[in-house]
């Protein structure tokens, strides 16, 4: 809770603005109280006429407009300030999402991630549009109450005094409560929002293997754990209003008896003084009862606000960027020792080479000897735990995202395709508007228009999210396309040919060779075959880079290369 109230008020306008309308609040209260009693006096005890009386009716109506108005800004500045702190709160989790995607995409279930930043987020809004606000009026209106009781009948005032702490150490006895069930149900809802999302990705799977109805009993389960869990929550909030209300009614009850002996037997106050008293004390705990349901609304945030500190508490590795601009010429790429650790488990580097303009770089290796990590951390998807990249002699860090980004083409194993048509998914490689020619002639290049064109619908073909309906060469030639689009001046290439026929791997070769003329390319590769005219070939085993060459130094000069191309000419042989 310390931790939103610290968010609350860091909002300083917003808090001081709630503080000035409660202040405001309070005293319409009173006048509000004042011109009422003073009709009532005037009118029943006094004869007065309605002529006489149309001041203070005036009066009366100032008072309520007032109490409205400030009422209104108090709920308005509520729910701006919950409005500015859950952007604030997803701003920060995007944030801690996108330094790193590839390190957040490893971390947890993307369901889960989807729930603290849309569910858990939501969470938290009762605690700044209704328990801040509400925390701020009792901190002050009953104070002003309560010095205007003093000042009219200090009986009444100490009444309240004894009667009042229970209502807070009762909702501190109910908050521990409340705030291990709200824990409970947010943790239930992170586990049926991942559960459920992982299930409807990996539906195909499932399927294939006879694992969907047991899936479909645990999705039932959680979300039976997650309705138990609400419930709890519920009731304890319903038990809480209905003990506040007996507090209070109580207490009203204990100084109605005290006023009425006082007005009666003893004659002690007058009738003036008693009904202003009366009308006052109602409105008292009736703050202290709205802070206690607002009390109970900004639990739930309470428990959301601790798995976000969780998530924003994680171990950050972002990326550096600087402010310097790129040319679109290819540029001298020269990895200084670079390297990468995974937590406590892989690490690569240090890793040094040089790539010139215009070249073309091979990264080879066993599976797991870091060709793909390398090849993030070249892009800039990863953040280098030593060394670094230098572009045109340039650390990288001092270059911006965005001019690095305009002219890098990046074409992984498996490009990731949006739900759409298929024209949208060869467009999103340019950051400008583009035309159906540039778009076809784009896809002709990559070798893919033909087929296209042969749909139904052709370029307005729609797919489905992350390529489905397409078979994976169809998928990298639509990536192939982007990049003719885009026309980047440093292209990488995530083993671009794996698991591909003989047909498609050619085509994508000839695309290659396409998008060399004008380009910097680096290729993570299996089929060595491929990267014979490479110009520098990057050997990795384990994470440590073994030799760097051509492939004719490699071939004289280091024995694993060798053995390598004669396993797999034997192979294609065969």
């Amino acid at each position: 809770m310390d931790n939103l109230k610290q968010l609350a008020f860091a909002k300083k306008g917003m808090v001081r603005l709630l503080m000035a309308a409660s202040v405001l609040k309070g005293l319409a209260m009173v006048g509000q109280a004042l011109f009422f009693v003073m009709v009532a006096d005037r009118v029943f005890l006094n004869g007065a006429s309605f002529r006489d009386i149309i001041p203070l009716l005036g009066g009366l109506l100032a008072a309520i407009l007032l109490r409205v108005s400030s009422g209104y800004a108090i709920g308005r500045t509520g729910r701006n300030l919950a409005a500015a702190v859950k952007k604030e709160l997803r701003s920060e989790l995007i944030a801690s999402f996108a330094d790193s995607p590839l390190l957040a995409s490893a971390r947890g279930q993307s369901g889960r991630k989807v729930s603290l930043l849309l569910d858990a987020v939501d969470e938290t809004d009762g605690f700044f549009s209704l328990y801040i606000p509400q925390l701020m009026q009792t901190y002050i209106i009953p104070f002003i109450l309560l010095a205007v009781i003093f000042f009219l009948h200090w009986p009444t005032g100490v009444i309240i005094l004894l009667t009042a702490p229970f209502i807070p150490l009762f909702m501190a006895i109910v908050g521990k409560r409340t705030k291990t069930k709200a824990d409970r149900q947010m943790e239930e809802l992170g586990h049926f929002s991942g559960n459920f999302l992982d299930v409807l990705q990996g539906l195909t799977t499932l399927k294939l293997y006879g694992r969907v109805r047991g899936q479909a009993e645990v999705i039932r389960t959680n979300s039976l754990n997650f309705r138990d869990a609400t419930m709890d929550v519920l009731k304890s909030a319903f038990l809480s209003s209905f003990a506040l209300e007996y507090i209070s009614m109580l207490s009203i009850g204990i100084i109605a008896l005290e006023i009425g002996m006082s007005l009666i037997a003893f004659e002690s106050i007058s009738f003036f003084t008693a009904f202003f008293v009366m009308v006052l004390v109602p409105e008292f705990f009736a703050l202290l009862k709205d802070f206690g349901s607002a009390f109970h609304s900004g639990r739930g945030g309470v428990a959301a606000s601790e798995q976000l500190a969780g998530q924003l508490r994680e171990e950050r590795q972002p990326v550096v960027w600087g402010r310097e601009t790129l040319s679109a010429v290819p540029p001298h790429l020269s990895l200084n020792g670079v390297g990468f650790r995974y937590g406590d488990g892989f690490a690569l580097g240090p890793v040094q080479a040089e790539i010139p303009p215009y070249s073309r770089a091979a990264i080879i290796g066993a599976s797991g000897s870091g060709k793909t990590t390398l090849l993030h951390l070249i892009a800039g998807l990863l953040p280098a735990s030593r060394g670094n990249v230098t572009v045109n002699s340039v650390p990288r860090e001092m270059i911006s995202e965005k001019s690095w980004f305009g002219q890098l083409g990046y074409i992984s194993q498996d490009p990731y395709l949006f739900a759409g048509t298929i024209e949208e998914n060869i467009a999103i490689g340019a950051d400008r508007e583009t035309s159906r020619k540039e778009v076809r002639e784009a896809a002709e290049k990559a070798g893919i228009a033909d087929m296209v064109l042969s749909l139904e619908h052709g370029f307005d073909t729609r797919i489905g999210e992350g390529g489905r309906g397409l078979s994976g060469g169809e998928k990298q030639r639509i990536a192939l396309a982007r990049a003719f689009l885009k026309k980047p001046s440093v292209i990488l290439f995530d083993e671009p040919t794996t698991g591909l026929d003989l047909k498609t791997e050619r085509i994508l070769q000839a695309s290659l060779d396409e998008l060399g003329k004008s380009a910097t390319i680096i290729t993570v590769a299996h089929r060595l075959h491929t990267i014979r005219q490479s110009d520098v070939i990057l050997y990795l085993d384990s994470g440590t880079l073994l030799a760097a060459g051509s492939h004719a130094s490699l071939m004289d000069t280091f024995k694993p290369y060798r053995e390598a191309i004669a396993v797999q000419q034997g192979d294609e042989a065969l």
